[in-house]
């Protein structure tokens, strides 16, 4: 499935909720089915910084795609990290590279999220697209 069609699904899936505690009731839901991120990946170097929750991301890169590994001590936060992935996941990295995270302002993330939670909703999406570069590179070197 490609980045475009997962973000569609994930409008579609969000447009069902009215109201907005649906909408967290839905990231919370989404966080909890997040696998567990091994505690020996929580380091300094996955660490998400301008996030007011302690967030990681990790990245891989085998047979030209890229698969991330997440986690967040707070539950809202952690159903952000596991949206996110859900886009990201096994795609290559130029497609990350390219990417408008369109689904943010459709869902209506942008203006229902507290400004700190905003801040670190873009300090992922900075922290994911720098993988894909990193790994953009080492593909084309």
């Amino acid at each position: 499935m490609t980045i475009e069609e997962k973000q569609q699904e994930i409008i579609s899936e969000f447009s069902i909720f009215e109201d907005w505690m649906d909408k967290y009731a839905q990231l919370i839901e989404m966080g909890n089915e997040l696998p567990p991120m091994s505690e020996d990946k929580k380091t300094e170097q996955t660490i998400i910084r301008g996030c007011q929750s302690q967030v990681w991301i990790d990245a891989d890169f085998n047979n030209g795609v890229i698969t991330f590994e997440g986690d967040s001590d707070a539950l809202i936060v952690k159903g952000l990290v596991a949206l996110m992935l859900r886009v990201v996941n096994n795609q290559t990295p130029e497609a990350i590279m390219n990417t408008d995270f369109h689904f943010v302002d459709k869902i209506g993330l942008k203006e229902h999220l507290s400004p700190t939670r905003s801040n670190g909703l873009l300090a992922m999406i900075k922290q994911i697209k720098l993988y894909a570069v990193a790994f953009n590179k080492i593909a084309n070197s």
